[in-house]
């Protein structure tokens, strides 16, 4: 009985039907270890360059908090007055060169954490180091785009950030939604 169990997988295993175990284990980080910096995406990279929101800003976006650029781009569905509109184009412009600025260091750091492991050099103080940093000019990255939200949802009245939504598909349509008073005087 074991010959002919032994004798069976042989046969599968030569005919192709049972994968060989090194096929079966190929990392999903195949193909990443050309990458510039091995943790980054290009996109990654190109959005921490250029000040992107990347997601960051989500809590704010999603709980009727909105962007300065969104909220620019949806200027003549929202009737917002030329006021309204140079203090959203001021706080996207703080918005981009502070989150263009923390990017570069942030690219800055993940270089340096990744040339200390493909050098062979990193220490464990070294890696304490990087990591703080990164993750402090993270928080801080994420804080400069939270922070131009809750200045846009100043800039705007209640009924603005209502249609906002509507317009970006958060919510639907409501003729219960609140009118006519600035968004200050609901918090």
């Amino acid at each position: 009985m074991i010959i002919a169990i032994t004798f069976s997988l042989l046969i599968l295993a030569i005919s192709g039907w049972v994968a060989p175990v090194s096929a079966q284990s190929v990392s999903p980080y195949a193909g990443q270890e050309a990458r510039e910096i091995k943790a980054l995406s290009r996109k990654e990279i190109d959005d921490l360059s250029l000040g992107r929101g990347m997601g960051l800003a989500k809590p704010a976006e999603l709980n009727r908090y909105p962007g300065p650029l969104h909220a620019f781009e949806l200027a003549s569905e929202l009737q917002l007055s030329a006021e309204q509109r140079s203090g959203l184009k001021e706080s996207e412009a703080r918005m981009r060169a502070g989150a263009m600025a923390l990017g570069a260091e942030i690219l800055d750091l993940e270089h340096k954490l990744d040339v200390a492991f493909a050098r062979r050099t990193i220490e464990p103080l070294r890696l304490r180091e990087l990591t703080v940093q990164i993750g402090t000019r993270q928080g801080s990255l994420r804080a400069v785009h939270l922070q131009a939200h809750i200045e846009t949802a100043g800039l705007l009245t209640s009924d603005q950030i209502a249609r906002y939504d509507v317009l970006r598909g958060y919510r639907n349509p409501s003729p219960a939604a609140p009118s006519g008073h600035h968004l200050k005087q609901h918090r």
